[in-house]
C-alpha cells in the first residue's frame, strides 16, 4: 500500500481476490480529429505507436491481442484475470454495432473480467453510454476521458477539437449513469504555466473523478510536435520539474480518487524529449521521496476545493 496516493494497484487488491492485470488492445480506431470528423491531423503531441505496442505491428484480431497478453502476464507476474484495456485512439468513435462486436470479442476470452475504454468527451453520445451501462451490468468497467488541459486555448493549440465545456458535459452524463471515470491530463504542455496546470487540478478536483492517469508532454517522432522541436525547440519538463508538479497535482485530488499512471513514456525509438534516464520504478520512489520530504499526500489541498 502507498502512503502517499491511492494506487491502482491497490484498488485492484480491494476490489479482486485474485491477481488482476490490465491488457491494452488497438481495435483498429480513429480518432475525430485524424477522420475530418472535427479535424485532420490528429493531435500533435500523439503517435499511438508511442505508447500503445500493439499499434506497432500490423493489425490484429482483439481475441489474439488478448491472448498473447494473457499468456504473458500470467507467465511474467502471475496473474489471475484481467481487464482489456482498449487504448489506441477512440474507442467509442463508431456504430455502437460495431463496439459491440469488439467489446464481446474481449469479454469472450478466458478470465477477462472488465472493460476499461478510452475515449474522447465528445465521442459518448447517449446511446454509447447506454451500452457502456449495459456492459457495467456484466463486467467490470471503466471510461476513460482524454482531457490533458482544462484551458481551450490549449486544447485548440493541441488541435483536441474538443473544449474543456465538452469534457464537463461527458463527464456529468456519464455520472449520471454510474460508470466510473478516469481522467488523462499532461503536465508540460506547451505555454503551459504553473498556475494553469494548477488550474487543472483544481477543476479536475472539483469533478469528483473516480480515477486519473497523469503524463509528462513527451516529444514522439512522427508527430506534429516533432517537427515544431526541430524548427525551434520545445522546452520539456526536467525531472526534478515533473516531480515537484506530480506532488503539486496530486495533492490537490480527493482522497479516493485512483490513481492509474504518473507519467507518460520515457525511452524507446519513439520518444526524442525528454530522456531522464530514469526507470518508472526510479521515478515513482522519487516522487515518494518528494511526498516524504514535504510530509503530505494525496489530498493535502483538497479541502481547499471543496470548501
Amino acid at each position: 500500500m502507498n502512503p502517499y496516493y491511492r494506487s491502482y494497484s491497490q484498488y485492484l487488491k480491494e476490489r479482486f481476490p485474485y491477481k488482476v492485470f490490465k491488457i491494452p488492445v488497438d481495435a483498429g480506431f480513429t480518432c475525430p480529429n485524424i477522420d475530418g470528423t472535427v479535424a485532420y491531423g490528429g493531435c500533435t503531441y500523439c503517435d499511438n505507436k508511442s505508447f500503445s505496442p500493439n499499434s506497432r505491428t500490423a493489425p490484429r484480431p482483439v481475441r489474439d491481442q488478448v491472448l498473447s497478453g494473457i499468456e504473458f502476464y500470467r507467465r511474467r507476474f502471475g496473474a489471475q484475470k484481467f481487464i482489456v484495456y482498449f487504448q489506441a485512439f477512440t474507442n467509442t468513435h463508431g456504430p455502437t454495432n460495431d463496439l459491440t462486436k469488439l467489446y464481446d470479442e474481449a469479454l469472450a476470452c478466458p478470465d477477462v473480467v472488465g472493460l476499461s475504454i478510452g475515449t474522447r468527451p465528445d465521442c459518448v453520445p447517449e446511446e454509447v453510454l447506454d451500452l457502456l451501462s449495459d456492459y457495467a451490468t456484466r463486467c467490470h468497467l471503466w471510461v476513460e476521458y482524454g482531457l490533458q488541459s482544462i484551458h481551450d486555448l490549449t486544447l485548440s493549440r493541441l488541435n483536441r477539437g474538443h473544449t474543456c465545456a465538452q469534457f464537463v458535459d461527458a463527464v456529468e452524463r456519464t455520472k449520471r449513469r454510474g460508470l466510473p471515470i478516469c481522467a488523462h491530463v499532461i503536465l508540460g504542455l506547451p505555454s503551459e504555466t504553473y498556475e494553469m496546470m494548477m488550474q487543472t487540478a483544481q477543476a479536475v478536483a472539483s469533478l469528483d473523478l473516480d480515477g486519473l492517469k497523469i503524463h509528462h508532454l513527451y516529444i514522439a517522432k512522427n508527430t506534429a510536435l516533432e517537427k515544431a522541436h526541430r524548427r525551434n525547440p520545445i522546452k520539456t519538463l526536467s525531472l526534478e520539474e515533473y516531480i515537484g508538479l506530480v506532488c503539486d497535482f496530486l495533492e490537490w485530488m480527493p482522497p479516493l480518487m485512483v490513481i492509474q499512471r504518473l507519467m507518460g513514456e520515457l525511452s524507446g525509438e519513439y520518444v526524442v524529449a525528454p530522456l531522464w534516464g530514469k526507470t518508472k520504478s526510479e521515478i515513482l520512489r522519487l516522487i515518494d521521496q518528494e511526498f516524504s520530504r514535504r510530509g503530505t499526500r494525496q489530498s493535502a489541498r483538497y479541502l481547499n476545493v471543496v470548501a
